[in-house]
């Protein structure tokens, strides 16, 4: 039930590999890393960016064995974008596109995104965009700029992923934060939550990577994003209450 990680390495622990690692060991499941591109960045900005280079990337990717799952993160180039795609095994994929950093710094440029789109879309058992990617990936597949949540999703479905979960974390503020599966042509699963107060970096990581975790140990698509959910919402949770601690005690 090993899980293959491809990602960046985010210095301050907060997001990529890291975070990856740090939501499959809780779940005590293993895995193995294909490093993407090395980064220095804080919660406010990111300062540098090395990618390591496509054929490295390629030997790690041939390095894991029996991999079970495979989570996509940050691809950083182009190049590293071709090779992921040469080079992925056989496992199903959790595509999360990682194309902008919370702080705005891009990530993966208009080539490397028509990459992502013809060669690992079609592969993907799920591609979870949050409202900003999905709408990057949309403009990528020619759609109108605003085009509504439902035709994206279903445009990305028509280009050969399982299934698109758009996470709704970005959306205007309520006191309800809507996550939607699309799978086929039926109306998509819903997954609701009380909206916290505040953000938190890495959570659409720690998402991706836990439902990779679920898939390599057998659960349904539906029964793997309801489990990471779960998680995320407790970690959310338990910033809330260090939050008000913080306040407390001050």
């Amino acid at each position: 039930m090993t899980v293959l990680l491809i990602g960046g390495m985010d210095s301050s622990g907060g997001a990529g590999l890291l975070r990856d690692g740090a939501t499959l060991g809780a779940m005590g499941v293993p895995y193995r890393v294909a490093v993407t591109a090395v980064t220095a960045q804080s919660d406010i900005r990111v300062s540098a960016v090395q990618p390591v280079q496509p054929e490295v990337v390629a030997a790690q990717i041939a390095a894991a064995e029996d991999v079970a799952a495979v989570k996509i993160g940050m691809l950083g180039t182009a190049a590293i974008a071709g090779a992921v795609a040469d080079a992925l095994p056989a496992a199903p994929l959790v595509l999360d596109p990682v194309l902008v950093s919370s702080s705005g710094y891009r990530l993966l440029d208009a080539v490397g995104q028509a990459i992502l789109i013809a060669r690992l879309l079609p592969r993907a058992a799920l591609v979870t965009p949050n409202l900003p990617e999905l709408q990057a990936l949309g403009r990528a597949l020619g759609q109108p700029a605003g085009r509504a949540v439902p035709e994206i999703a279903r445009a990305l479905l028509a280009h050969g992923c399982g299934a698109v979960l758009v996470k709704g974390g970005h959306a205007e503020d309520g006191e309800v934060c809507e996550d939607l599966l699309f799978r086929d042509a039926g109306a998509p699963v819903a997954y609701r939550a009380p909206r916290l107060p505040g953000s938190l970096r890495g959570t659409g990581c720690q998402l991706a990577s836990a439902i990779a975790g679920g898939l390599s140990r057998g659960r349904p698509l539906e029964a793997a994003v309801a489990d990471a959910r779960a998680q995320v919402l407790a970690r959310l949770g338990g910033r809330e209450r260090q939050l008000a601690n913080l306040v407390t005690n001050d």
